[in-house]
């Protein structure tokens, strides 16, 4: 009876390592073919959307400001609205989400989670008219970007648009109901490599 090799963790980490890296699905296949075991950019694929890391740290953190922003991803033939915050001094990520809608309530709602972790600081937005609405209502000093603070989150947020290209050129989900839990799995994923390697500089 054929029994079905499993990957070792330790080359799954490695693939998903290089793949956060910046490598693209097929160079991860081929270095990690190289240097460790052979696996096509499929099973790396099915790796970064079945690895379940835990979500981002509620551990609070010292933060000054939060610095917020929003942009459109494709997933499949949808639209969906990814959210993100970074903490102003670290630049690490300090929040993720994504609805399939933008609106204040999204925003308050978005807001309101990084506050319940971190505590109430100044946000920090591109002036959406979403966002002044909702600090408004959670009571949170709000200001238009500085030139600085424009420039780390719009790098952020290309960086993740940069990486998000394979869902739909590649790999769409195929569930007629997709809850999106697979993009929540790779934010949490790419969120936990991007704050270990700022944190390594």
């Amino acid at each position: 009876m054929n029994t079905r090799n499993r990957t070792p963790p330790e080359y799954i980490f490695y693939g998903l390592y290089f793949y956060f890296s910046g490598l693209s699905l097929r160079r991860t296949s081929e270095r990690l073919s190289s240097c460790f075991i052979n696996r096509n950019h499929v099973s790396i694929w099915n790796w970064i959307q079945k690895y379940n890391p835990q979500k981002i740290s509620s551990k609070k953190k010292k933060v000054s400001e939060y610095v917020i922003d929003e942009t459109v991803i494709k997933i499949g033939s949808e639209l969906i609205w990814l959210w993100v915050a970074i903490e102003l001094e670290s630049k690490e990520i300090i929040g993720t989400s994504i609805s399939k809608e933008r609106n204040m309530f999204v925003a308050e709602h978005f807001l309101s989670n990084i506050v319940d972790k971190h505590g109430q600081h100044p946000v920090s937005t591109d002036g959406g008219t979403w966002y002044p609405q909702a600090c408004q209502f959670l009571k949170l000093k709000h200001h238009l970007h500085s030139a600085y603070e424009k420039s780390i989150i719009e790098r952020t947020m290309q960086y993740i648009k940069d990486r998000t290209e394979c869902f739909d050129d590649y790999f769409p989900c195929r569930k007629k109901k997709c809850r999106l839990k697979h993009v929540i799995n790779w934010l949490n994923l790419f969120v936990n490599f991007h704050n270990d390697e700022l944190n390594l500089k």
